[in-house]
C-alpha cells in the first residue's frame, strides 16, 4: 500500500475547470491548445489537459490516441516523435500545433490549477503503461504551481509515488459498465466500479463521472477525506445537480459561473474571442465542437 499522496490544493476545490481548457472550435479555440489554455486562465477557471506519448517519449497535450479526429494527419500520436507532432496543426486552429507539456507548464506558471490526465496505453487499464508516468514526473519536480495527477488505470500513477510523492494524485472514475469499457474484463471492471485501487494508490481524490456521483463507493471515498470532482457537466443544470455531491466540477459547452471567493484564484477578466473583433465569449453561447463525450 501507498502512502496517502497530499491532498488537493484548494484551488481545485473553487473556480470550475474547464475540460481539455476553454475551447471553442468554431472560434478556432481547440481542446488542449495553447489558446484554450490561455482563454481559461484570462476567465478564471481551472484547467484540465490530457497527455499522450510520443515516439520518443515525450508528453504531448493530445486526447485521442490517434491523429485523425483533430489534425489533417492519419495514425497513432505514439507513432510519431515530438518533434514532428510539434509540426502538426490542429484543424481549424489557425495554424496551432500540438504542444508538449512542458510547454504548458511554462504557458500556465501557476496562474491557474492544473489537472493533469495520463491517458491509458494499455488499452484494457492493465499494466502495460510504458515510461509517460516517469516523463509526466520528471517535467513536474521543479513546478511550482498548483498541480494534480489524475488517470482511469491507477498503473499509469504507479511511477509518480516515488518520483513526484509532493504531486496530488487520483483516479478518474465511472460505473465501468460492459457497454463502455467492453475490452476490460468483467472482474476488473468491478474492482475499479468498487474503487479499490484508492488505497493501494494513495489516491487522494476521484473525478468521477457526474450522473453516477450518489454510488456508494463515492460516497464512502468523501466520507473517507477525500476530495471529489467530477467529469464532464454541460449545461447549468447537470452542474447544480453535480454540485449537490461533488465537491468541484469539470465542465465544458457553456460558461460556468467562477466564484468571487474561490481559492487561489486571481479576479477573472473577460476571456476574449480570439478572431479579430470578435465578441468575446462571455457574450454568446460557448458551442459544444463535435468529438468525443468520454473524458
Amino acid at each position: 500500500m501507498s502512502s496517502r499522496s497530499p491532498d488537493l490544493p484548494g484551488a481545485f476545490l473553487g473556480a470550475p475547470i474547464a475540460h481539455r481548457g476553454l475551447h471553442d472550435r468554431a472560434c478556432g479555440v481547440i481542446e488542449n491548445s495553447r489558446g484554450a489554455i490561455r482563454a481559461a486562465i484570462e476567465a478564471g477557471y481551472g484547467i484540465e489537459i490530457d497527455i499522450q506519448p510520443a515516439a520518443c517519449g515525450e508528453a504531448m497535450v493530445f486526447h485521442d490516441d490517434t491523429l485523425d479526429r483533430l489534425t489533417a494527419e492519419t495514425g497513432a500520436v505514439r507513432e510519431r516523435s515530438a518533434e514532428a507532432l510539434g509540426r502538426i496543426a490542429l484543424t481549424a486552429s489557425g495554424g496551432e500545433t500540438i504542444p508538449t507539456l512542458g510547454e504548458i507548464l511554462a504557458l500556465v506558471d501557476g496562474r491557474a490549477p492544473l489537472l493533469i490526465e495520463i491517458k491509458d496505453q494499455d488499452g484494457a487499464l492493465g499494466p502495460d503503461v510504458g515510461p509517460l508516468g516517469d516523463r509526466i514526473a520528471e517535467l513536474l519536480v521543479e513546478y511550482a504551481g498548483p498541480v494534480a495527477v489524475m488517470s482511469f488505470n491507477p498503473a499509469a500513477l504507479a511511477s509518480l509515488v516515488e518520483a513526484a510523492p509532493r504531486i496530488p494524485r487520483g483516479l478518474i472514475t465511472c460505473d465501468f459498465t460492459a457497454e463502455h469499457w467492453p475490452r476490460v474484463p468483467a472482474e476488473r471492471r468491478a474492482a475499479l466500479a468498487a474503487l479499490r485501487d484508492l488505497e493501494p494508490l494513495g489516491a487522494a481524490f476521484i473525478s468521477h463521472q457526474w450522473r453516477d456521483l450518489s454510488s456508494p463507493a463515492v460516497l464512502a471515498a468523501k466520507a473517507a477525506g477525500r476530495a471529489v470532482l467530477c467529469w464532464t457537466v454541460r449545461s447549468p443544470r447537470e452542474e447544480r445537480i453535480a454540485r449537490a455531491l461533488a465537491d468541484n466540477v469539470t465542465f465544458e459547452g457553456y460558461l460556468a459561473e467562477v466564484p468571487e471567493d474561490a481559492p487561489g484564484q486571481s479576479a477573472p477578466s473577460p476571456a476574449p474571442d480570439p478572431r479579430p473583433g470578435g465578441l468575446g465569449w462571455r457574450r454568446r453561447p460557448h458551442r459544444q465542437p463535435a468529438g468525443p463525450r468520454g473524458h
